[in-house]
C-alpha cells in the first residue's frame, strides 16, 4: 500500500538524493565529514518533518469533517483523486458516511409510514369498534323485538369478523416483514388449493348469487398450503367485493415446464388505469375500492407469493373486469 503513496514515495527520493549528495560532498571536497552529515541530517528531517506536518494536516482534515458529518453540518465526505492509505481510509469513510445517511433517511421514511399506518388501521378499527358499541347498547335495551335483535346480532357478527380480520392480516404482514413466517413447502394439486381458498367464501357467493367456475389440467404446486390459500382468498375476496350480484368469477390453473400459473377473472368494473401501479400496495385505496376497504388484502396476497418465489401481476380483461395473474416457478434441477 505504501508504493502508491506520493508523499513516501517523495520523502524516500529526498533522502536518497540527500544521502547520495553527502557522499559525494565527502569525496570531493574538504568539508569535514561531520559538517557534512548534519546539513544532510538536517535536511532530512525538515524534509520528515514537512511530510509528516502534511499528512497529520490532512488527518485533522478528515476528521474535523466527520465531526460535521455526525452534527448533520455536511452531507458525505467525498473522496480526495489521490492515492495512499489516508485516500483509500478517507474513501471508505465517505462509503460509510454515505449507507448510514441512507439507512438515516430510511428510518425517517419507515417512521413517516409507521405513522401514516397506525392512523389509518386506527380509522378502520374505530368504525367497526363504534358500531360494535352502539349495537351492543340496542341489544342491551329490553323493548327490541326478537327479530330487530336477531338483526342486530348478525351486524355484530359481522364487525367482529372484520376487526378479527384485520388483527390477523396485520400480524402475518408483522411476520413476513421480520422475516419469522415460516412456509412449510408440500407438493397439492392446484384444483385443490383453488377449491379450499373459493370455499372460504362460499356463503357470500350464495348470497349474491356469484357463479364460480373453475378449471384445472391437473397440475401440482410445490407451496406452502395453508399460506398460498390464504393468499389466493384474498384475491378473491376482492374480486366478490367488486361484482355485480350474479356475476361470474373464473378460476384457472394450467403448467408448463417452466411454471404453475393460476389465473383468476373476474366479471366486475375492473381496475382504474392510475391504480394498476399501486394495486399491490399496502394501504392502497382505489379509486373502485369498496367504503370499508383496508388496503392491506392484496398486499399481503403479494407478501406471500414473492416469499415463496412466485409473481403476480393485475391487468384489465378486454372482456370487462380484472385478471390477476400468479406463477410458481419450478426449481431447476
Amino acid at each position: 500500500m505504501w508504493i502508491r503513496n506520493r508523499d513516501y514515495i517523495a520523502e524516500i527520493i529526498i533522502d536518497i538524493v540527500l544521502t547520495a549528495a553527502g557522499t559525494v560532498l565527502c569525496l570531493v571536497t574538504a568539508l569535514p565529514a561531520w559538517a557534512v552529515v548534519l546539513v544532510c541530517g538536517l535536511l532530512m528531517l525538515a524534509a520528515h518533518i514537512i511530510f509528516l506536518n502534511k499528512r497529520y494536516n490532512a488527518i485533522a482534515a478528515m476528521s474535523d469533517r466527520i465531526d460535521r458529518v455526525l452534527h448533520g453540518q455536511d452531507e458525505v465526505l467525498i473522496s480526495e483523486s489521490s492515492e495512499g492509505e489516508l485516500a483509500v481510509l478517507n474513501n471508505e469513510l465517505g462509503k460509510m458516511t454515505l449507507r448510514l445517511k441512507e439507512q438515516a433517511d430510511q428510518l425517517k421514511a419507515d417512521k413517516l409510514f409507521l405513522a401514516d399506518a397506525m392512523a389509518d388501521i386506527s380509522h378502520q378499527l374505530r368504525t367497526p369498534l363504534t358500531s360494535m358499541r352502539l349495537v351492543t347498547e340496542m341489544l342491551s335495551k329490553q323493548t327490541i323485538s326478537p327479530d330487530r335483535r336477531e338483526e342486530l346480532l348478525r351486524d355484530l357478527h359481522t364487525q367482529e369478523s372484520k376487526v378479527s380480520w384485520l388483527v390477523e392480516s396485520l400480524l402475518k404482514i408483522s411476520k413476513i416483514d421480520a422475516g419469522t413466517a415460516v412456509f412449510e413447502p408440500k407438493t397439492i394439486a392446484a384444483r385443490t388449493l383453488l377449491t379450499k381458498a373459493a370455499e372460504t367464501l362460499a356463503i357470500p357467493f350464495e348470497i349474491r348469487g356469484i357463479g364460480l367456475i373453475l378449471k384445472s389440467d391437473g397440475g401440482t404446486l410445490e407451496v406452502d398450503p395453508d399460506w398460498t390459500q390464504e393468499a389466493i382468498s384474498n384475491i378473491i375476496k376482492n374480486c366478490m367485493e367488486h361484482m355485480p350480484e350474479g356475476g361470474k368469477l373464473r378460476l384457472s390453473a394450467q403448467t408448463t415446464a417452466v411454471y404453475t400459473e393460476i389465473c383468476i377473472e373476474d366479471s366486475g368494473e375492473g381496475f382504474a388505469e392510475e391504480d394498476l401501479p399501486h394495486v399491490f400496495e399496502r394501504y392502497y385505496r382505489g379509486k373502485n375500492a369498496a367504503p370499508d376497504s383496508i388496503g392491506i388484502g392484496l398486499a399481503l396476497s403479494q407478501m406471500i407469493i414473492t416469499e415463496q418465489g412466485g409473481t403476480i401481476t393485475a391487468e384489465n380483461r378486454r372482456e370487462g373486469g380484472a385478471r390477476f395473474v400468479i406463477r410458481f416457478y419450478k426449481s431447476v434441477l
